[in-house]
């Protein structure tokens, strides 16, 4: 009984990942995730890809994106899973980002999204050109509390 009062605490207390209206969706956590993803990049929070995208990213990090990103067995599977229970599907405020991905496709890019394109539409190709910015894919170059799951758009500052 315990338990379950303090579960809105939880989720009151949780990070959380804006949107451009200032709603939030919840920013999930996980310690290996963080530091393994978050080595090369942002760790990108699991609620912008459906759970086929996660799995299917997973399942080849010996081609990631150019790189080898291979983990040993154990940490592919904890970190596979905590996506998976994270991933868009799992939250009801990501309806939007899922809107516009087929059932059967499993996109491993999120700027290749249509809620990534719809949102950043006004971005000239130029602006991802810039040294600062270097592509779409650096979230932090823009929105300045991407690394807490912010992505808030007035807070975005784009560098020149």
């Amino acid at each position: 009984m315990k338990k379950l009062l303090l579960l809105p605490l939880v989720f009151a207390a949780a990070p959380a990942l804006a949107d451009s209206h200032g709603s939030t969706l919840p920013a999930a956590a996980n310690p290996k995730w963080k530091a393994e993803c978050g080595a090369c990049h942002v760790a990108y929070p699991p609620a912008l890809l459906p759970e086929r995208s996660w799995r299917k990213m997973m399942g080849s990090l010996e081609r990631h994106f150019g790189d080898d990103a291979s983990l040993d067995p154990a940490s592919v599977k904890e970190i596979t899973d905590f996506l998976a229970q994270n991933s868009a599907e799992r939250s009801s405020r990501s309806a939007k980002i899922l809107r516009g991905i087929g059932p059967a496709d499993a996109p491993q890019r999120i700027t290749e999204t249509p809620w990534f394109q719809r949102k950043h539409d006004e971005i000239r190709a130029d602006v991802w050109k810039r040294p600062k910015v270097g592509s779409a894919a650096n979230c932090t170059a823009c929105h300045t509390g991407a690394e807490k799951g912010d992505y808030n758009e007035d807070r975005v500052r784009i560098p020149r």
